[in-house]
Formats: C-alpha cells, sequence, structure tokens
C-alpha cells in the first residue's frame, strides 16, 4: 500500500533552504570542477567559441 506524504514548507524556508544546499554542494566541488561547470555555461551562452567575444563601439564626438 502507497502512503501518501506532503511535507508543506513556506516559500522562504524552501529558498533559505535551496540556497544553502547550493552553496554546500559547490564548495564540496574541486576549483577545476567549478571552473569546468563555468566554460560550460558559457559555450551554451556563446557557442564553441575559444575566447570571449569583445564588442567594440566607436562614437564619432561632435567637436564644439
Amino acid at each position: 500500500m502507497i502512503i501518501k506524504n506532503v511535507k508543506k514548507i513556506s516559500l522562504n524556508e524552501y529558498k533559505e533552504y535551496s540556497i544553502k544546499n547550493d552553496l554546500y554542494f559547490w564548495l564540496n566541488k574541486l576549483p577545476s570542477e567549478r571552473i569546468a561547470a563555468v566554460d560550460h555555461l558559457r559555450n551554451q551562452y556563446h557557442g564553441n567559441t575559444i575566447r570571449l567575444q569583445r564588442t567594440v563601439r566607436i562614437i564619432k564626438r561632435i567637436q564644439s
């Protein structure tokens, strides 16, 4: 027989638990694993570029 088990907590308690749990997770990783995770997220966002992209904008000023 399956027994229904529900634990109700407030949203603030959940956020606090989630933040602590995430922090504990990442603090237990090696620095190389953290860098690899950041690089993976960067690759997802910017594509498979080796270097970070730079954006340059030239603005011509009016001489006064």
